[in-house]
């Protein structure tokens, strides 16, 4: 119904549908399998033994999930936000996620850390509705998608996780809103500007060095894999914003061959 979140693990293209509840993971042969049940899914990672961390979108939680499917924690995040939205864990088990605050009809953006244990604290605040997360090859700089600021903004970590002050990686201009991305070996970001129909490769600076145009619906978030990790995959979902409240959507996955492969995860 709305696919999200994607991301290339273990030989396999994993994705959310939160209207659906489900996490499903395809391969490379289009063999769709679903790989949990979780209400509202959104964002996903893995710790080290492999098991599933999801977020989710219209509640602030966070659930581990084993092999079997089986949720095995859930983290209520409800003292800090409305909503979580997109995850990326960190290979030490830590994991950067979006935060939402409901305040005088908007949206605040803020950066939570989280701990394999549930604990988190706020590491970045005062965004403009923080989405997309990934990690530069370096493994110390993260990239978020300013949705609502048109941008990518950069942020250097600390070895505690902490976030320093944010630098801006790309203006994309006022009439794009950036949604999912995915980073490359060059460092250069994938992003989905949803409601332009394009998904971008910006460098550093904000030079778009490619771009892939849709012919309808939202481009919403891009993913790297394949075998040689130069298998570009586009989520794209036909919906409306009263019609995603609704849920009222239909989403698709496309897939192209790009040069520059995935950056090591």
């Amino acid at each position: 119904m709305y696919g999200e979140g994607p991301r290339w693990h273990d030989g396999r293209l994993w994705f959310s549908d939160g209207p659906a509840g489900r996490v499903y993971s395809v391969g490379e042969t289009g063999d769709l399998t679903v790989a949990a049940e979780v209400p509202r899914a959104s964002g996903l990672g893995w710790l080290a033994d492999g098991t599933l961390v999801v977020s989710t979108l219209f509640e602030a939680t966070i659930q581990h999930v084993d092999g079997q499917g089986n949720t095995t924690a859930t983290f209520d995040l409800s003292g800090l936000a409305w909503s979580t939205n997109d995850l990326v864990v960190t290979p030490d088990g830590r994991g950067y996620v979006d935060l939402y605050k409901q305040t005088n009809n908007a949206l605040v953006g803020e950066i939570g850390l989280v701990d394999p244990t549930g604990t988190v604290r706020i590491v970045a605040t005062g965004l403009a509705v923080p989405n997309g997360l990934g990690f530069l090859p370096d493994g110390s700089t993260l990239v978020v998608s300013e949705t609502n600021g048109s941008r990518l903004l950069a942020f250097s970590t600390e070895p505690d996780g902490s976030l320093g002050a944010p630098t801006v990686f790309a203006d994309l201009g006022p009439g794009r809103h950036p949604d999912g991305l995915c980073i490359d070996a060059e460092g250069g970001v994938w992003v989905g500007c949803y409601d332009s129909g394009e998904f971008l490769r910006v460098v550093a600076g904000g030079t778009v060095t490619d771009r892939i145009t849709i012919d309808g619906g939202w481009a919403v978030a891009p993913a790297l894999g394949g075998a040689d990790g130069r298998t570009l995959y586009l989520v794209v979902d036909d919906t409306t914003h009263e019609g995603l409240m609704r849920g009222e959507s239909a989403g698709r996955i496309m897939q192209t061959r790009v040069d520059v492969p995935a950056a090591p995860t």
